[in-house]
């Protein structure tokens, strides 16, 4: 009798039908992911309550908008080199548990600096959050259709902070602004609950840290009973590990740190527009004369655009992702410019907010997909967090450039022109990504697609 093979985990999951278990990882992920966006966005939402009920001004307001993004950038910082130590779904759950419990309790703040505080524990939840859900994701996914499915989980997050404009605008006037953060924080405690009831681990990482072949087998065979059993398993990359390093001694390697600092400045500038214009843009409409619903509906068209992530997700699975996520950019950089050139007309200004979201949520949301196939398994986590959570001091430099372009009274076009230049920006550093460590489509089985010349 011939003695079986080690099985291939990621051949495995290339080789079989796209299961319902997968779908079910797929699912929570989204889940996470859109109350993510939600909770991410709804200070934005709730600000001109603020202003309104605590008789503050608009500067007082930048550290409680900024105070999450401090969060989350330190959140993503540290989960990434823990998940790639202790597992996905341990980080990912506990992650979940956090940022919800900081929400839930933000409502109740009395003062600008208790919401402050409040904000900045939930940021550190929901940073610590979206790598890892991104991450196990694309570790469960077919390498053909990685970058597709990977994107459209991450179009939760503009889905959530769109869902939560809208909700925003009818809840606000009903219930008060707290509404909203209870809500953000009492969603994601019941999902916490579900997944870590049924959240598999990342096979890819149980693989990469030696776990027993039983605990491998059980997963596999939820996603196809035939062809899971098997004395050992291994874990093909498209992408050469460095010998001896994992984590961030991988991520900042003379192989990969390029790619890494050009992943990091392309996130950076990406966030700087969106953060900019998803806390400010309610203000600045309204100062032009819009009325605040209106302003606020406007506004939540920009995350909504993102759903044109799954596009993206598709030409990368197919094309050069590089150049398909810098052209993403440069559209982002025209539409956003177009923006303050629109204000006078409201039926203009909806289609280029529009447009503009289409293009830089649809962008900015590829680019976790692309960090994921730029690492192999051993620095995913960390490659992938690490991007977020250098990216995230870019939102916290919008809320920052938008003060001051506020306070120095430039004008609605010439503040619309300045926030376009990070989109410019963005689409270099993937440009120079791609001259230094050229990419091309790898063969089937490869982790992300994608292969170095």
């Amino acid at each position: 009798m011939t003695p079986q093979r080690p099985v291939d985990v990621q051949a495995f999951l290339d080789k079989h039908p796209f299961s319902r278990y997968q779908w079910l990882i797929f699912g929570l992920t989204f889940l996470v992911v859109l109350m993510d966006g939600f909770d991410t966005a709804a200070i934005g939402y709730i600000a001109p309550s603020l202003l309104k009920e605590w008789g503050v001004s608009k500067p007082a307001l930048v550290p409680v908008l900024s105070a999450a993004l401090f969060g989350l950038a330190f959140g993503a910082l540290a989960a990434g080199p823990l998940a790639d130590a202790l597992g996905r779904k341990r980080v990912l759950v506990g992650a979940v548990g956090l940022f919800a419990v900081a929400c839930f309790l933000s409502s109740f703040a009395g003062t600008l600096q208790q919401l402050t505080v409040l904000r900045f524990v939930t940021g550190l939840g929901l940073g610590a959050a979206m790598p890892n859900a991104v991450t196990l994701m694309s570790e469960f996914a077919p390498a053909r259709r990685r970058a597709t499915l990977t994107n459209l989980m991450f179009c939760g997050f503009p889905l959530g902070a769109a869902f939560g404009g809208f909700l925003a605008a009818w809840m606000i006037p009903q219930f008060g602004w707290r509404s909203v953060l209870e809500l953000g924080g009492a969603a994601p405690m019941v999902l916490a609950l579900v997944m870590a009831a049924v959240l598999p681990e990342s096979v890819r990482h149980l693989v990469a840290r030696g776990a027993a072949p039983e605990r491998i087998r059980a997963v596999l065979a939820r996603i196809a009973p035939h062809g899971a059993d098997a004395p050992a398993y291994t874990s093909g990359e498209a992408r050469p590990a460095v010998t001896g390093a994992q984590g961030v001694a991988l991520v900042l390697s003379p192989a990969y740190v390029v790619g890494s600092v050009m992943l990091w400045v392309a996130y950076f500038m990406g966030l700087v527009i969106f953060y900019a214009l998803i806390n400010w843009m309610p203000l600045l409409f309204k100062d032009a004369g819009l009325e605040p619903a209106t302003a606020t509906r406007i506004t939540a068209l920009f995350p909504l655009g993102g759903c044109g992530a799954v596009l993206f997700g598709f030409l990368m699975d197919r094309f050069n992702g590089n150049r398909v996520v810098a052209a993403g950019f440069l559209l982002t950089a025209l539409f956003v410019y177009a923006i303050g050139q629109a204000v006078g007309s409201v039926g203009a200004l909806v289609l280029v907010v529009f447009l503009a979201g289409i293009f830089m949520n649809t962008a900015q949301s590829s680019l976790p997909a692309l960090a994921a196939a730029y690492y192999p398994t051993e620095g995913r986590a960390t490659g992938v967090s690490w991007m977020l959570g250098f990216g995230r001091f870019g939102g916290i430099a919008g809320t920052a450039l938008l003060s001051e372009l506020n306070a120095r009274r430039f004008g609605l076009g010439e503040i619309f022109a300045v926030v376009a230049v990070p989109g410019l920006a963005a689409a270099a550093a993937l440009l120079v990504k791609q001259w230094v460590r050229p990419e091309r489509r790898a063969e089937p089985g490869a982790v992300g697609g994608i292969a170095a010349h």
